[in-house]
Order: structure tokens, then C-alpha cells, then sequence
């Protein structure tokens, strides 16, 4: 009896061991396979590493001018795009006497990559932006000057080239075929450490961030300087151009932004083309459709765009488009949400023959309408008409301005009483943000209506504090503040 249950016991103790065992031996492939499933992104880096290129660029300012200036205007720009600007806490360097008029100042750091093997890179508007240097440097180390052959403020793209040949480019890919979730990686230059690889996820695809495009989120680490760089997928295509984070701190918090490359393609192609972008328009203002509002109209579900003004004259006027229309389609294309339509029509040629659904007072009715063009977008520095109103003296040009006087005819069409019109916008006023076209009606809480009035109030400004400006644009008034330079 001994015997048998001693035997019996050894079996039992051998058949766990075994078991054990053999779970083990199952297991294992399972535990590799999972190893082996997970990403690896070193085939991609050394793929495309090569053609993600280092921008710097530098603007020139005038030597004698207060260290600092224009620190305020940065810090700003930083927190609004978090990219392609000097890193925090690194001081502008002091003039040194015998200097000459104007010396480079470096401006800030960004990222881009090589479209074309014969030289023309893509990246950021806002990265060279005001530039009046760009240096693009190569993963072997060359450094080139570009220069911008067009920029585009509405989507952020820009187009620079370089004189080089044999480069290596990048493949574009379909970003239709992207998926949530689908594994992504980044190449850039954050705080101007080049070549830095971070991956992450999509996390979501056609974010409405209130800009021109529908944005692909991801939590790709993106810092200040990968603005530019490329967002690649598994099988080494860009599908994306770092854009924009999501922060409270300045830092990334695990939410970035990225453009579509089929939309900034598009772009780039026009810029290479002519040097500009050619976006249609029809004239209206529009709005959301709540929930609310279209179950009480009959229209069902929350969609099209809700349309608040029509201007005279303009296409979508002409076309018989009332205020109070729902649009909601554009070219048999379902309009889900208000900012579809202007992306819709922006693509769409001007001089285009378009029909337009609209539900107007419980039934639709469809309509043709001619696409306009959306006037080009101005630059600070484009030489402007000559004007025989009196303009601004070397007072307010020490600060970047060149105004006039409103005419009687512009007060009456703005509904203004009074004010000065901007001709030209430099240094510290472009980087403050102020436009040509922009109208100021007060500067350092000082109300003024005309340019005597105002090169008064700009003669009595302490020149080394920042100025506050209120200006309308349009039908929008917004404050800016600029540093004037000594």
C-alpha cells in the first residue's frame, strides 16, 4: 500500500512538472510573437531620415536697438503656434559700438523635408514668415540658403528651395487610407536638436481646430522646432505637416496637430506654380446649425451651415442666396458642419459653375452659383499704391507704421468716425501682428482720429515700454501691443 500510494504521489508530482512545462513551451511563442509584433521604426528613419532637413532662419535689425525687444511679441508667437521660434530664456545679443545699420538677428529654429530631388522643400508659413534668411541644413551636414518661393498664412504651408540636385524625397502618401490608431512617427528639429525621431498614435482625424483645414491629432511627442517635419506612417510616407500642439505649459501635454499632405500638396503645387494660393469664395457669413435649430426648422439632424449674412454683390448674392438659408450641399458633397463649406468652395477654381442645396423655410431648393476669388493675402513688405493723402512721418516709422488718413468715403463705408489707416506694417508692428489695411483708432490709450492726432499721441509714447493698439480689422476690433524702437 506504501508503495502505491508513494508511487501514486511521484506520478502526480511528475504530471504537474510535465504540465508545467509543456505550458511554458506554448507560451513562449506567444510572449515572442507579441515581441516581434510590436513596432519598429529603424528601417523607417534610415528611409526618410535623409530627406528631413534642419530651417533656420534670421531677420535683419537695426544695431543700437534696446537687447529684449521684441521679446514680448515672440513669447506670444510661441504660445500661439509652439513652433519655429528662439528658445525661451536665450537673450538677444546686445550691439557693439562701430556695428553697421543692420545685423542679423537669429530669428528661430523650424523643420521640412525635401519634395523634389532637384531642391524644393516643404515646411511651416509661420516658420519663415517674416524671414530675411533661410539656412536649410542636410542630414550630411551642408547648409544651404533657400529661398521662399511662396507662402500660405490660411493653411500654414510653405514652399522653400534650395540649389541642389540628386536629393533624396520623400513619398507622399493617402491620407484616406489612414486609420485611428495606425501607428505614426516624426522626424524634426525640436529645440534645434536635429534628426529627433518620437512616435505615437493617430488619434483622431478630421479635427476642426477653428483653421482653414481639418487637422489629423496625434500623441507624437512635438515640441518647439519640429513645426515643419513630417509625419510618416508604417510604410514610410508622409501623410502630415507638424503643425500646432495643445498646451497649457508651452510644452507637449500628449495632443498635436498635424496638416493633411493631400491639402498642403495642393498648396505647394500652387506656390510652385505662381507664387501664390487661388481660393474660391461666394460671400457669405456662416454659423453652426444646433441641434435645437434644426428640429424646429424641420431640418432633422444638426448639418449644412447656417447662413447669417449674404454680401451684396457677391456670388453667393447673385445666386439668390438669402440670409437665413441652411447650406447643405456643395457639389452633391453633404455639408456635416459649418467649416466644411468654406474648405469646399476655398478648392474649388474660381470662375467655377457650382450648385448649391439649400434648405430654406421647410423645403430645399437648388442653385448655381459662379465661384468668386478670395482676394490675395497682403504682405507687410509689398510696396504700396501711392496715395495722395499725407502719410505717417519718420515718428511713427521708427515703429514699424506707415499710416495715412482715413477719406471720407472709407469712414463712412468702416462706420467709423475717425481713425488712421495702416499702409505698411515692419519690425516691431508686423511682429506685433498689425496688417496692412488694419485701421487704428487709439494708440496708448489715446483716441485718434486723425494722422495728426496720432503722430501727437506717438510723440508723447515711452519708446522703450510695450504700446497698446486698438485697431478694427474689418468688422473685428482687437488689441495688440507693439515695441516701438529707439
Amino acid at each position: 500500500m506504501k508503495f502505491n500510494i508513494w508511487t501514486t504521489v511521484r506520478t502526480g508530482v511528475l504530471s504537474v512538472l510535465v504540465l508545467t512545462l509543456q505550458l511554458a513551451l506554448w507560451t513562449a511563442p506567444a510572449a515572442q510573437a507579441q515581441v516581434r509584433g510590436l513596432p519598429d521604426f529603424t528601417e523607417l528613419v534610415e528611409q526618410v531620415g535623409p530627406s528631413v532637413v534642419n530651417i533656420r532662419t534670421s531677420e535683419k535689425v537695426r544695431a543700437g536697438g534696446v537687447p529684449g525687444a521684441g521679446t514680448d511679441e515672440e513669447m506670444q508667437e510661441f504660445f500661439r503656434r509652439f513652433f519655429g521660434t528662439p528658445i525661451p530664456g536665450v537673450p538677444r545679443q546686445a550691439p557693439r559700438p562701430n556695428q553697421p545699420q543692420e545685423e542679423d538677428q537669429p530669428r528661430g529654429v523650424g523643420s521640412g523635408f525635401i519634395l523634389t530631388s532637384d531642391g524644393y522643400v516643404m515646411t511651416n508659413a509661420h516658420v519663415v514668415d517674416g524671414a530675411d534668411e533661410v539656412i536649410v541644413t542636410l542630414t550630411d551636414k551642408r547648409e544651404l540658403k533657400a529661398r521662399i518661393i511662396g507662402t500660405d498664412k490660411r493653411t500654414d504651408v510653405a514652399v522653400v528651395k534650395i540649389e541642389a540636385t540628386g536629393l533624396p524625397a520623400v513619398r507622399i502618401g493617402d491620407v484616406n487610407r489612414l486609420k485611428v490608431g495606425e501607428w505614426v512617427m516624426a522626424i524634426g528639429s525640436p529645440f534645434g536638436l536635429e534628426n529627433t525621431v518620437t512616435a505615437g498614435i493617430v488619434s483622431a482625424k478630421q479635427r476642426d481646430t477653428g483653421e482653414y483645414l481639418p487637422f489629423i491629432q496625434t500623441d507624437v511627442a512635438i515640441n518647439p522646432g519640429n513645426s515643419g517635419g513630417p509625419l510618416i506612417n508604417m510604410r514610410g510616407e508622409v501623410v502630415g505637416i507638424n503643425s500646432q500642439i495643445y498646451s497649457r505649459s508651452g510644452g507637449f501635454m500628449g495632443i498635436s496637430f498635424a496638416i493633411p499632405v493631400d491639402e498642403a500638396i495642393r498648396v505647394s503645387e500652387q506656390l510652385r506654380t505662381s507664387g501664390r494660393v487661388t481660393r474660391g469664395r461666394i460671400g457669405v457669413q456662416i454659423d453652426q446649425v444646433t441641434k435645437d435649430v434644426a428640429e424646429s426648422i424641420g431640418l432633422g439632424k444638426p448639418q449644412g451651415a447656417s447662413v447669417r449674412s449674404v454680401e451684396p454683390g457677391a456670388p453667393a448674392d447673385k445666386a439668390g442666396v438669402e440670409a437665413g438659408d441652411i447650406i447643405v450641399k456643395f457639389e452633391g458633397r453633404a455639408i456635416e458642419k459649418a467649416s466644411d463649406l468654406p474648405r469646399l468652395v476655398g478648392n474649388t477654381k474660381p470662375g467655377t459653375k457650382a450648385a448649391l442645396t439649400v434648405f430654406r423655410r421647410g423645403s430645399t431648393k437648388e442653385l448655381a452659383v459662379m465661384i468668386g476669388e478670395i482676394e490675395a493675402e497682403k504682405t507687410a513688405r509689398k510696396t504700396t499704391e501711392k496715395s495722395s493723402s499725407p502719410r505717417s512721418s519718420t515718428v511713427a516709422q521708427a515703429m514699424g507704421l506707415t499710416v495715412s488718413d482715413l477719406t471720407d468715403a472709407q469712414k463712412k463705408e468702416l462706420k467709423l468716425k475717425g481713425g488712421v489707416k495702416v499702409d505698411a506694417a515692419a519690425d516691431s508692428a508686423a511682429r506685433a501682428g498689425i496688417r496692412e489695411g488694419d485701421i487704428i483708432v487709439a494708440i496708448g490709450n489715446v483716441e485718434v482720429g486723425t494722422l495728426k492726432e496720432f503722430e501727437s499721441a506717438v510723440a508723447k509714447l515711452d519708446r522703450a515700454k510695450p504700446v497698446p493698439v486698438l485697431l478694427r480689422r474689418g468688422e473685428l476690433a482687437s488689441y495688440l501691443l507693439i515695441r516701438p524702437s529707439r
